[in-house]
């Protein structure tokens, strides 16, 4: 058995690649954290922390973005999460919508690339607003359905439904995972590929 070789083009791909895609996270700020009652709380940390993590690993650029912290309204990004984004800049709103503050907008734009893996609280918001704009204008917009929460499971569900009917792609921790490893021979990436599946409960440590 022998794995084709070159690579197939990464950036051209039409599945995501660590060469196609961006990581944009909105939102995972205490207050907003607090608030999801669509699924457990500290397993949706431990899932956009792992996601984040691996972005890290496998030189995935991420936008990170929260809202009201210039206020005074709202505290910065949870800090496990923090721990793994450390100094990435974090783009500071107002709006709601994300896609509506130009300083966050130039950043998504800056990358250059067209397949947004978008994580945000709230669902029913902060997540479908940007999305939707995005979509408009022409970018693929995934969502890894558990690493994003709603204020209820109704609103989360709802929300879903919207975006998959305007055109997102509904994905999970573990297929992005696989899709941007891909190849178990792509060794380098292996041990932060891994690390993933382990932390939420895909794989069991001592099967590695």
């Amino acid at each position: 058995m022998s794995s084709i070789t070159p690579i197939r083009d990464q950036k051209n791909d039409h599945m995501l690649t660590p060469e196609n895609t961006v990581l944009i996270l909105i939102d995972y700020q205490p207050l907003q954290v607090n608030s999801i009652n669509s699924m457990d709380r500290n397993d949706m940390v431990r899932n956009i922390t792992a996601l984040a993590e691996m972005a890290k690993g496998f030189k995935v650029p991420i936008v990170l973005s929260t809202v009201n912290v210039g206020t005074g309204r709202n505290t910065e990004t949870v800090k496990l999460l923090k721990s793994v984004l450390k100094d990435d800049i974090s783009y500071d709103r107002t709006s709601i919508n994300a896609w509506e503050d130009q300083e966050f907008l130039d950043a998504v734009k800056a990358v250059g690339r067209n397949k947004l893996l978008i994580c945000a609280l709230w669902t029913e918001a902060c997540l479908t607003f940007p999305t939707l704009d995005a979509l408009k204008e022409g970018y693929e917009v995934y969502t890894p359905v558990d690493c994003v929460g709603g204020t209820s499971k109704i609103a989360h569900d709802t929300a879903l439904g919207r975006l998959q009917q305007a055109g997102a792609v509904l994905t999970s921790l573990t297929q992005v995972s696989c899709e941007w490893q891909r190849d178990w021979n792509r060794e380098s990436t292996v041990p932060v590929f891994a690390k993933a599946l382990v932390s939420n409960g895909s794989f069991l440590g001592e099967t590695l």
